[in-house]
């Protein structure tokens, strides 16, 4: 097993070229629940480079019928990243004032995670975000309505 640093600059100029469009080489998803996560998953592979080919429980992308929950939900990107001690990207939970441009941000309303952004800046110590569904660029987090906003620090990637 390798350990390789996360590319926070690659991630975050992913964002920047793709935010307001969709990159053909994924399905958009807006129509079937909304793109945000789909959107964060690409970020975060420009950054890391290495899926975690696990049936079910990994994170990867193929096509449209194969491919792993967490790359396209939420909730399971949540998951998957503070638990995974496998293949592919590992992060740990943290407060809002721990992260750094190229963490990812899961809101979370009364009952579950619902929306999955990037950190692209900081603005007086207010994360900056982007997002599809709706494709959102340096939107400030105090700006969105939630109940909840989890931390998720990329730490790097495992390749086996």
């Amino acid at each position: 097993m390798h350990f390789i640093e996360y590319n926070r600059e690659k991630a975050v100029a992913y964002a920047k070229k793709w935010v307001f469009e969709r990159n053909p080489e994924y399905f958009d998803f807006e129509g079937l629940g909304g793109d945000c996560t789909n959107f964060a998953s690409q970020c975060l592979y420009a950054g890391c480079g290495v899926m975690n080919f696990q049936k079910d429980f990994g994170w990867y992308y193929i096509s449209l019928n194969n491919r792993a929950p967490a790359w396209t939900s939420a909730k399971y990107f949540y998951r998957f990243l503070i638990g995974n001690s496998g293949e592919g990207p590992i992060a740990s939970a943290r407060e809002l004032h721990q992260l750094k441009t190229g963490d990812f941000i899961s809101l979370k309303n009364e009952s579950e995670i619902y929306h999955t952004l990037i950190i692209v800046g900081f603005e007086n110590g207010i994360p900056l975000v982007a997002a599809h569904s709706a494709d959102e660029y340096m939107r400030p987090l105090n700006a969105y309505d939630f109940k909840e906003a989890k931390g998720i620090h990329i730490l790097g990637a495992n390749i086996f």
